[in-house]
């Protein structure tokens, strides 16, 4: 069968490009070892080549091929979350700028009203294309009518709709319109736990997804993560960035939800109470209203706190460097209020770097007890479990032990299977005639 995928092939957008490249990276040893006899069509811009070649999918013998219709593919690539799934607010600017210029309406979509796009369908199975793979989510799979397995991240804008960046200037409607409907007519969708399996059917059960059609394929860490990082890899890292000799590390961009200002506030505690002062390293981009609203207030926080030289904002990370940062951490620092399952954890254990986390639904269950678990909510929560990263030599050790442990239970042969599974049922289920009722009115 040929498959189609639309992976996310830029680097800046964080948790989804790193899941994509799993994905192709797993899909072409599958393929190399003759395991998985498919042939795949990787769909995208043709400036995306640079990316697509440094995967050396030699083995796939494909063709890069265009997109339909640039104009939709280019309001698609803005509607991206650059990390983890959440939306970009450059979207909402682009938005607001077309809706100005007459370019677009300026009515929500209802998350009951398809728009099919007929055009995509006809192109799509011109080009031989039976099955289609979104590692990331678009419109286009059920807007196109071509079956299709789709990767559902997160449904945050129904588990905290108060968060700005999941529910604000028509965002919660776009979500829902999206998910919902990428539910109702996939052939197949990929959640990255057990939990996150039961919120698809808790939230979109009425809508007809069905526990069979819901396929559980946990995240892995990152595949540029090296194995061991050379002392001479830590100093070149060390001295780009200015690395102070102990720091705590928070990769995650400016998002309300990763909940940074109580990061900044649990320093300022730990520096009056224990006379404890600890710097913290935080990478990640903070382009547009919202985020650049969440920078603002840290860097505001801090002063206030007299704790501004604790605070290291080093922007952007290429790949190269990520994993020396983790590996010369006393700790990751991450008390994000969305999961359910975060790819950062995962790569903290592979390079042995402690993990502090959230004590929520979805988290705990992910890290058991490889983690400190503390209460997002709480600044003080969040303090003592850093004071204890900071000052329990003993408990270090165990994090890092239990971290390397809880990460050897599932590994990269184990997410093969899985995913070499889904296709084969996908597969099936494509052969036996069973399209959905979109497939049937689009064609």
């Amino acid at each position: 069968m040929r498959i189609g995928i639309v992976p996310a092939l830029h680097r800046r957008r964080g948790g989804v490009y790193q899941y994509s490249l799993t994905m192709l990276r797993s899909l072409d040893v599958l393929k190399r070892s003759g395991t998985c006899t498919n042939e795949f069509v990787i769909f995208a811009d043709p400036e995306d080549s640079l990316d697509l070649g440094s995967l050396e999918l030699d083995s796939w013998k494909v063709n890069l091929l265009p997109l339909p219709s640039r104009k939709q593919q280019a309001l698609e690539r803005l509607s991206q979350a650059v990390g983890e799934g959440v939306r970009s607010d450059a979207w909402r600017w682009m938005r607001r700028k077309l809706q100005t210029r007459g370019f677009m309406k300026t009515t929500v979509p209802d998350p009951d009203t398809v728009q099919f796009q007929p055009e995509l369908h006809r192109w799509a199975t011109g080009c031989g294309v039976e099955l289609m793979l979104y590692p990331v989510p678009l419109e286009r799979s059920f807007e196109s009518g071509v079956p299709y397995v789709m990767a559902i991240h997160d449904l945050q804008h129904r588990l905290h709709p108060e968060f700005p960046e999941v529910s604000a200037d028509g965002e919660w409607e776009r979500r829902e319109y999206l998910y919902r409907n990428g539910c109702r007519y996939a052939t197949l969708v990929l959640a990255d736990s057990e939990i996150g399996k039961e919120d698809i059917l808790n939230v979109y059960g009425e809508y007809g997804i069905t526990p069979d059609r819901v396929k559980v394929l946990p995240f892995l860490p990152a595949s540029y993560l090296a194995e061991d990082v050379p002392e001479a890899e830590k100093r070149r890292v060390g001295e780009i960035y200015d690395l102070p000799e102990q720091y705590l590390f928070y990769p995650a961009q400016y998002w309300p939800h990763k909940n940074h200002s109580r990061v900044v506030e649990a320093l300022g505690l730990l520096k009056q109470e224990h006379r404890l002062e600890v710097p913290i390293v935080l990478c990640g981009t903070y382009a547009g209203t919202i985020r650049e609203a969440t920078f603002k207030q840290i860097n505001s926080l801090s002063r206030r706190l007299h704790i501004e030289n604790q605070i290291l904002h080093i922007g952007y990370v290429p790949d190269d460097d990520i994993s020396a940062l983790y590996a010369t951490a006393a700790g990751l620092v991450m008390p994000t209020f969305f999961g359910p399952t975060n790819i950062p954890v995962l790569e903290a254990w592979a390079l042995g770097c402690p993990v502090l986390t959230s004590d929520i639904r979805g988290i705990r269950e992910q890290v058991s007890d490889a983690a400190i678990l503390v209460d997002p909510k709480s600044a003080e929560a969040i303090a003592d479990g850093i004071y204890r990263l900071l000052t329990e030599d003993d408990l270090r050790e165990t994090l890092v032990t239990k971290g390397r442990q809880r990460l050897a239970l599932y590994g990269p042969a184990d997410y093969r299977s899985l995913l070499f599974d889904v296709l084969k049922e996908a597969e099936t289920r494509v052969l036996a005639g069973s399209p959905s009722s979109l497939s049937v009115k689009i064609s």
